[in-house]
C-alpha cells in the first residue's frame, strides 16, 4: 500500500483540490465544526453553504476535518484510527 502524507498547514489545499476530495458531497462533510476557531467566529453553521464552507477552509486549514484519507479512490474525513484500520484490512 502506498502512503502519501501532506502537511496541509504548510501546503494548503486549493479550491480545486477541496472540490475533488469532496467527490460531490457537501462541504460540511469535510468541515471541522468543532474547531475552536470556528466556534470563535460565532457563525450559525446552518446558514453556511458549500461555497462559504470551502472559503473558510481555504483561509484556515484548521477548519478541515483531519485526517483526510484516500483509499481506493474513496475519501474519508476525520476517521479515527480504528475505522481506518478496518478500511485497510
Amino acid at each position: 500500500m502506498e502512503i502519501n502524507e501532506r502537511d496541509f498547514f504548510k501546503e494548503p489545499f486549493s479550491r480545486a483540490e477541496i472540490e475533488e476530495l469532496l467527490q460531490g458531497r457537501p462541504a460540511a462533510d469535510m468541515f471541522n465544526f468543532r474547531s475552536p476557531g470556528f466556534k470563535k467566529l460565532g457563525v450559525d453553521r446552518e446558514k453556511l453553504g458549500n461555497n462559504e464552507l470551502i472559503e473558510l477552509m481555504l483561509k484556515e486549514p484548521r477548519f478541515v476535518r483531519r485526517p483526510v484519507v484516500r483509499i481506493d479512490g474513496n475519501v474519508y474525513f476525520g476517521a479515527d484510527a480504528t475505522a481506518l484500520a478496518e478500511l485497510v484490512t
